[in-house]
């Protein structure tokens, strides 16, 4: 199980509390992949929604092929996932509760195949991010004094 990360989508665990991962295929056209294999990718806005039974990838960017001609891509079409149809009922169930959304946290090459980490995900409030960024600052200040305290 060889994985290549391709992009990564930090600020969703910003913005989000994370409840359940999922991993999916996606549906990509020739010059797509090309660019994705050199890392030409953004998630930072993306979103996915299910419609008609299935579940699409909207305002994922991949940046066309240098190389392409009148066969290059969109950079910021729809894309369509692989999920199972089981799945794709629970999560649908799920995105119709108030407040769920599902996220796109990181795309990667797993076996030659591309595929996203997809996160049912709750927003959080402002004082939720609050929240966070203190304890990451506690964390980094009790890191930063045990290794003074190891120095001396």
């Amino acid at each position: 199980m060889a994985e290549k990360l391709i992009s990564n989508n930090k600020k969703a665990y910003h913005d989000y509390f994370i409840e359940e991962k999922f991993e999916a295929g996606i549906v990509l056209q020739g010059t797509e992949v090309k660019s994705l294999r050199l890392g030409k990718a953004n998630l930072n806005d993306a979103f996915a929604l299910v419609r008609g039974g299935e579940i699409f990838l909207h305002n994922l960017h991949i940046s066309p092929y240098d190389f392409g001609n009148r066969e290059n891509h969109d950079p910021d079409r729809v894309r369509k996932l692989f999920f199972h149809k089981n799945e794709i009922g629970k999560l649908f169930i799920k995105t119709q509760e108030r407040g769920y959304s599902l996220i796109p946290l990181r795309l990667y090459f797993k076996n030659g195949l591309v595929k996203v980490e997809l996160g049912l995900a709750k927003g959080k409030k402002l004082y939720d991010k609050r929240e966070d960024m203190k304890k990451k600052d506690q964390k980094r200040d009790m890191a930063q004094a045990l290794k003074e305290r190891q120095k001396g």
